[in-house]
């Protein structure tokens, strides 16, 4: 395994070079990656998720910087020398092999003996349930199956310096593809295996990754654990990306104690304060906003109990949708629309409060994220 270490880089297509205000495709960028970790890439379509990964293979070669295994410049050398596997979206087999020469056949190009082949087949074949069908030809296999051959294919080597998977889930059932995704996770932590995991889809980012590198417009706006992401986002498209319903985030201004939307003040913890002040943000006039989650959020009556403590903002409620364990209520607070969840069952008052948990509200200035360390 390999730790990876992506120093300096950016690269640019000529495509983009011509009457372009940022010419990137991807933006540069210095980023190490521990040996044997699981990374996610998660990010919207066309937000370079796919071109890091190609870097990273060489299967590409960036415009600038340079990449390192272990400290190795391997920026110029090809796919096969950097000693890597890949499985892409969409399945790539031999027909004419059965599955188990289609997972032998990588080990058989690196001249490895036939007793130690036919050990990590039958293994391979066993961690992706299908013993049963070792001697069919690929032919005969469904996208389901064809795909668990080319994530075998990937995961039978116990030699490479890494494993790139590129969206291999997509043409999967949707339920096997919890089941793919619990056995590459027990394949990670039995084999340590260092994985990069590129997908859109923050489900089978959070629950694969150790780490999930959040991307938008050619840039990393984030690398953390799926917990850091959720609490603290560093940026507000990580909080709105992040999370079902998003983060809320309103636009605000700082009157040196608390956030202040549509003239109803929101409070603020004090590290927040004290890092808004270092930043001089009352006086600035960075465009500011507020982002609170709707799982931190609670719904209440907008009765005399509320209007002494500050904690308590008034709302009025535009409407209620039924999702089952809880119900998504959509809310105005002055002109600003933001939702909360709300438990089943329980009732929800036409006069409104919301109580906002100072360490659960977070300001941004210019997108990112005001901490004490930022």
């Amino acid at each position: 395994m390999a730790s990876i270490h992506l120093k300096n880089l950016g690269h640019r297509y000529a495509a983009y070079d011509a009457g372009s205000d940022n010419p990137y495709a991807l933006n540069p960028l210095d980023q190490v990656w521990e040996d044997g970790g699981a990374y996610a890439l998660l990010g919207p379509s066309g937000c370079g998720k796919t071109t890091l990964l190609n870097i990273i293979s060489g299967l590409l070669r960036p415009s600038e910087g340079r990449v390192l295994f272990d400290g190795e410049d391997v920026t110029d050398l090809s796919t096969e020398r950097r000693n890597i596997a890949q499985v892409f979206q969409f399945p790539v087999v031999y027909d004419t092999l059965t599955v188990a020469e289609n997972l032998a056949f990588p080990l058989r190009n690196r001249g490895m003996e036939s007793t130690t082949i036919e050990a990590r087949v039958a293994e391979t074949l066993t961690m992706l349930g299908l013993e049963g069908r070792a001697n069919e030809r690929a032919r005969s296999l469904n996208a389901d199956d064809k795909q668990k051959i080319s994530l075998g294919r990937g995961l039978v080597r116990t030699d490479v310096r890494a494993i790139l998977f590129d969206e291999p889930l997509t043409v999967i059932d949707p339920h096997l593809k919890w089941q793919l995704r619990t056995e590459l996770k027990k394949i990670h932590e039995r084999f340590s295996h260092t994985m990069i995991y590129v997908t859109h889809d923050q489900t089978e980012a959070l629950t694969f990754a150790d780490k999930v590198v959040v991307m938008n417009a050619g840039s990393i706006l984030q690398v953390g654990t799926p917990e850091q992401l959720f609490d603290r986002p560093r940026h507000t498209f990580v909080g709105t990306f992040i999370g079902s319903p998003g983060m809320n985030v309103l636009r605000c201004t700082f009157d040196g104690e608390a956030a202040v939307v549509d003239g109803v003040k929101l409070p603020l913890d004090e590290a927040t304060i004290k890092a808004a002040h270092a930043r001089g943000l009352a006086t600035s006039g960075v465009s500011l906003e507020v982002g609170v989650r709707p799982e931190s959020l609670l719904v209440v009556g907008a009765g005399v109990n509320t209007d002494d403590d500050p904690h308590y903002v008034r709302v009025d409620v535009l409407g209620v949708e039924d999702l089952g364990r809880h119900s998504l209520v959509r809310l105005r607070l002055g002109n600003q629309l933001l939702c909360a969840l709300h438990p089943e069952g329980a009732a929800i008052p036409e006069a409104a409060a919301l109580r906002f948990d100072p360490a659960r509200t977070l300001l941004y200035a210019n997108s990112l994220l005001v901490e004490a360390n930022g």
